[in-house]
């Protein structure tokens, strides 16, 4: 008899952990509070990890408590991505009032992704990127004004 549960355990994981990443980045970018998609992850991931424990099998219950736990540490990671945006370590969006706090307050927020280069082995910031900021960007990275250092 051939056994699945295995590889649906795993593609659970692989699509879980995908969807964490992408979907945590868009929905951080794209709330004005991210407290009621936090809420909702929570209440999703507790449920799925409830249902986990009168599943009718074990694969189901594996899934469900995966991707139950997966929804738990993103509504945990919602907060954290917020931080890597004030910080600057993640790009801001200026349509959202959140981001457009940020930056107007003039921290180290930016609409900068340093994610979208070419990796040279050293550390980069907004102003030694090779990004191109968008028309509303001034204050960012121009070549002309590039440092040679």
């Amino acid at each position: 008899m051939v056994q699945l549960a295995g590889f649906w355990m795993a593609l659970a994981t692989f699509l879980g952990i995908w969807w964490g990443h992408v979907g945590v980045r868009w929905l951080e970018a794209h709330s004005a509070r991210i407290g009621l998609p936090a809420l909702v992850l929570t209440f999703a991931g507790l449920g799925l990890n409830a249902y986990a424990l009168f599943a009718p099998n074990l694969t189901l219950a594996g899934v469900s408590s995966i991707v139950g736990v997966t929804l738990l540490w993103d509504a945990f990671e919602l907060f954290r991505q917020a931080k890597r945006v004030r910080k600057g370590h993640a790009p801001a969006n200026p349509a959202n009032p959140r981001h457009a706090a940020y930056l107007a307050a003039g921290g180290s927020a930016t609409t900068a992704d340093l994610l979208d280069r070419e990796p040279t082995g050293c550390p980069v910031t907004p102003r030694r990127s090779s990004w191109r900021p968008a028309e509303h960007s001034s204050d960012l990275y121009h070549p002309s004004s590039a440092s040679t250092d």
